[in-house]
């Protein structure tokens, strides 16, 4: 990702530094993460970009689409990143984080949820390593919950999907939504409350081995 420009990624808000940030990790925490995680390696390319900023909301979220999914005919939208570790609540160890979607949402076991959508808790995005194994290259995927956890492929890899994000004016209600949703969710840590491709909807609930 050395040609992608990671200050443009950012949203800055007080929500994202109190929910979705942690300091850069080192060695010793991306290894105990991992484990934690079920032994999966994290791309390098996840671990290089959280080593310049590890987690946040994002300002590039609009995500082309190769098929309609249920939030647009064209594109998802990305609200956080989840920071490797975990002591932010969006982390990947987090209070929201990776296995809380599958033990309490009972999303599939399909890999690693990275980040989240603007839709509570409905769609995510995550690694999948379904058929690289826990130590290969996995794809990025969108996860609905809402169409019988529906698994729709975004980019064959981490840095192909960061630097596919965009920030673009076509997509002008929803960005105005998107900064609606920015604002209350401002508001909400202000005041400190609670914040709560490819179909493969038979594998989806397949472990990975």
């Amino acid at each position: 990702m050395a040609n992608f420009e990671s200050g443009a990624l950012w949203h800055d808000c007080v929500c994202s530094r109190e929910n979705y940030v942690e300091p850069a990790p080192g060695a010793r925490l991306i290894a105990s993460i991992e484990q934690e995680l079920g032994g999966f390696r994290l791309p390098a390319a996840y671990v290089e970009l959280a080593r310049s900023q590890n987690g946040g909301m994002l300002r590039r979220n609009f995500c082309p689409m190769p098929e309609p999914t249920s939030w647009a005919p064209d594109h998802v939208v990305v609200t956080g990143l989840f920071a490797i570790g975990r002591t932010a609540r969006y982390s990947l160890c987090g209070a929201r984080g990776s296995k809380f979607r599958e033990e309490e949402w009972q999303y599939p076991q399909i890999g690693v949820y990275i980040a989240d959508t603007p839709s509570a808790g409905h769609q995510m995005i995550a690694l999948d390593y379904r058929c690289c194994g826990r130590q290969g290259e996995p794809a990025v995927v969108y996860v609905d919950e809402e169409e019988d956890f529906r698994v729709s492929l975004i980019a064959p890899d981490f840095a192909s999907f960061i630097c596919g994000l965009a920030q673009d004016r076509q997509y002008d209600s929803d960005l105005r939504l998107w900064e609606d949703m920015v604002a209350l969710e401002d508001a909400a840590c202000r005041l400190s409350l609670p914040g709560r491709g490819l179909s493969c909807r038979v594998q989806a609930r397949a472990p990975v081995a």
